[in-house]
């Protein structure tokens, strides 16, 4: 018997895969044959990292160039209400995270009996988890990691949906994509240590009917994929196995939480990894400092929120590498649209230098490109095949020729069986052709794609429409749709339409560019909206788009009102600036104490942004004590309560009119599983909803200067006993 085929592994795993046998089955040869020929081919697989669809030239050595990710356990369970990018933008980190090492998902915490069987990790598009999945799967191959794994299974969900149609056994699914382990036998599945990776739930087609899928619990049973894939999510089929699962947040919840034993989240780069990651992109250490630099300079903050996500890091990098070569530093991008328009520059620039044969004209390509982003994003896909590009009059056999314009911009990806898949590198960069086919559509022949039949058309005299109803729409749009869908798109848009922009594309790719028009319009709508908008959550991208369009007067004002210490001229729509600054500012909030701002309802409402502490979480007290609050402000609060991501632990709201029923939506908050808070601070009726809401979490209770009578005291005694109450006044 020969093992030439092992021949790239190191000559100390050979000793590794022998002394494992002999701990798990007393050696058996085919299994130490099967397991080595999975090794090495998996250590093959994932030895490189590759960027873009040109590997000879975007692969780099996953050692080389891999930076460990910041990976929080605990993930907070909840759906995003906005666009992931923009949440980014408005969280801040915390030493109270609990962060865990890549290698150790599958194992006990201190106060665990037993490891981990099923783990969920979250993580917002391009954030990092796929390398992750890599990475492990890499050291477990290579024989540096998790050796008490025998076996490990990585299945993509963009490799399963090409097949979804059809039905295997468990074995015969395996076979499908591994060969290299053909030779096990049944029992080897039932009596190994299994560990089965499903990366990508988001980009899933199966149903997963976990209530209606018939149950499997033989690997040799033929059934659909969809059954197969729950039943070992339940852990119904192979009950031992190890399960890992990757997801953006909007798609967890597919997974029953009962079926879950651990959620992690990928929170990508914290601020020491993000220099890290320049360092060891960039060779030029300089260079690798000058960009690092700009990217943390108070103008660019937001861009450097956005370097929390890796893909962000690696278009920064290209853009502002090869900039600086012939670009002074204070003439580098400050916006979003600026930066990717850069990008897409440089990467139009490659095809001249690789010498392609020019068959279409660099803008036509781009606008093809575009459209087929722009459709894809309108049904919510950030994955496409062969037929969408054909719709799109995308040949894919001419990627030779296209690759100048769409290598790193479009990707090109084989499934197991080599059958072709095509995502664009980054949902921002799909959002960003999006909005640049949109309003080159408009430009070129005046069709509003946003337009919807509703919409009021108005023309001018000349009988054209005006591009402020473009911007409208799009602004309408973002509002209205659901997780935000169309906010970094709407960014785009209107950075595209500065006239900065317009030029730098005209000169790099030879768009048509409209005729100078002021923005003035276009900011005093979004003025307009932003005072109109009670919860500020959808405000806060109204001030990124601003930002875009170089308009920062609220923020200006505000921060002067902040400075001077006057807020009687503070507006509505001021204080929703003021939450975009607390939210983008460097500061530590230490203590929320409204009365250094406002003391009414309609102010709280708008802060609420900062009171809610998103994906980083945020932990300090929150003092409302005689701010002239009123049952109203209750809703808010008890919302930020009912968070599994809050940090709240200390609530002052004393000298304030709640009445009974205000006191009701707070205990409702009060009584949720995720509420943390240890002590209540409050100034007979409501006492019930307050007694209700006592939780075990509760250390201290003030009701001090309450006119509690005998009912509201004999009520509030019954629970006392139940929870874990130190201080009562």
């Amino acid at each position: 018997l020969t093992i030439t085929c092992f021949s790239v592994l190191p000559c100390h795993l050979y000793l590794l895969l022998y002394l494992q046998q002999i701990w798990f089955r007393s050696g058996s040869w085919a299994l130490f044959e099967c397991q080595a020929k999975l090794k090495s081919y998996l250590l093959d697989e994932t030895k490189n990292l590759f960027q873009g669809i040109d590997e000879d030239e975007s692969s780099t050595a996953l050692n080389k160039i891999y930076t460990e990710l910041y990976i929080t356990k605990g993930g907070n369970g909840e759906v995003n209400s906005e666009h992931e990018v923009i949440e980014l933008e408005c969280t801040r980190s915390t030493s109270e995270e609990k962060q865990i090492h890549l290698n150790e998902i599958f194992e006990p915490s201190s106060n665990e009996e037993n490891p981990p069987q099923r783990v969920l990790t979250k993580g917002i598009a391009g954030i990092g988890k796929t390398v992750a999945v890599q990475k492990f799967t890499h050291d477990w191959a290579k024989g540096t990691a998790n050796q008490n794994i025998q076996y490990i299974f990585p299945f993509t969900f963009r490799d399963l949906n090409l097949i979804k149609d059809k039905s295997f056994s468990l074995t015969e699914l395996i076979g499908y994509y591994f060969e290299e382990v053909k030779d096990l036998e049944t029992s080897d599945y039932n009596d190994s240590h299994v560990l089965f990776i499903f990366d990508g739930l988001d980009e899933s087609k199966f149903p997963l009917n976990f209530k209606t899928n018939e149950m499997c619990r033989s690997v040799t049973k033929t059934t659909t994929i969809d059954t197969l894939l729950t039943n070992l999510m339940n852990g119904k089929l192979l009950h031992h196995a190890l399960v890992w699962i990757t997801s953006r947040p909007a798609a967890a919840s597919k997974i029953p939480p009962e079926f879950v034993n651990r959620v992690t989240e990928v929170r990508g780069f914290n601020d020491e990894q993000k220099e890290e990651y320049f360092q060891k992109k960039i060779s030029d250490k300089d260079v690798a400092q000058k960009i690092f630099s700009h990217l943390q300079s108070k103008p660019l903050r937001s861009l450097y929120i956005m370097c929390h996500i890796p893909v962000f890091c690696w278009i920064s990098a290209t853009a502002l590498q090869s900039l600086l070569t012939h670009t002074h530093e204070s003439e580098l991008p400050k916006t979003l649209t600026e930066m990717y328009s850069h990008f897409l520059i440089i990467q139009t620039k490659r095809k001249l230098q690789k010498d392609y044969q020019e068959c279409e004209a660099d803008k036509d390509v781009i606008m093809k490109l575009g459209k087929l982003a722009f459709e894809q994003l309108k049904k919510g896909n950030i994955i496409f095949y062969e037929d969408d590009l054909k719709d799109c009059e995308i040949d894919p056999k001419q990627a030779a020729v296209y690759s100048g314009v769409c290598t790193q911009i479009i990707r090109k990806e084989y499934g197991l069986h080599k059958k072709e898949i095509y995502s664009f590198v980054h949902l921002s960069v799909q959002e960003f052709l999006a909005a640049l086919y949109v309003l080159q559509t408009f430009i070129d022949s005046g069709e509003n794609l946003l337009q919807s039949r509703t919409s009021v058309r108005v023309a001018s005299e000349a009988g054209e429409i005006p591009i402020i109803l473009l911007y409208k729409n799009a602004v309408n749009e973002a509002l209205v749709s659901d997780y935000g869908r169309w906010d970094l798109f709407l960014r785009f848009l209107l950075g595209l339409s500065q006239d900065k922009n317009q030029k730098l594309l005209q000169k790099g790719l030879g768009f048509k560019d409209r005729r100078p028009q002021s923005n003035r319009e276009t900011i005093k709508y979004i003025h307009e909206k932003i005072k109109k908008l009670s919860y500020t959550d959808k405000s806060i991208n109204l001030f990124h788009c601003l930002n875009e369009l170089g308009d920062q007067s609220l923020v200006e004002q505000v921060q002067k009102y902040q400075s001077s210490g006057d807020v009687s001229k503070i507006s509505p729509a001021h204080w929703s600036a003021l939450a975009f600054v607390l939210l983008v500012s460097n500061e530590d909030l230490a203590v929320f104490d409204l009365k250094k701002y406002s003391r009414s309802d309609e102010v709280l409402e708008r802060l609420v942004p900062v009171l809610k502490p998103n994906y980083f979480i945020l932990f300090f007290p929150f003092r409302l004590s005689d701010c002239n609050l009123t049952e109203r402000c209750c809703r808010y609060i008890s919302s930020v309560l009912n968070l599994k991501s809050s940090g709240l632990e200390k609530l002052d709201m004393t000298r304030n009119k709640l009445h009974d029923p205000g006191i009701k939506l707070l205990s409702d908050g009060l009584k949720s599983p995720n509420c943390k808070l240890q002590r209540l601070s409050i100034t007979n009726k409501g006492c019930v909803f307050l007694a209700r809401g006592l939780t075990s979490t509760l250390k201290e209770l003030d009701l001090s200067k309450n006119k509690i009578q005998d009912e509201g005291v004999k009520l509030l005694s019954e629970v006392l006993n139940k929870c874990s109450l130190e201080t009562l006044r």
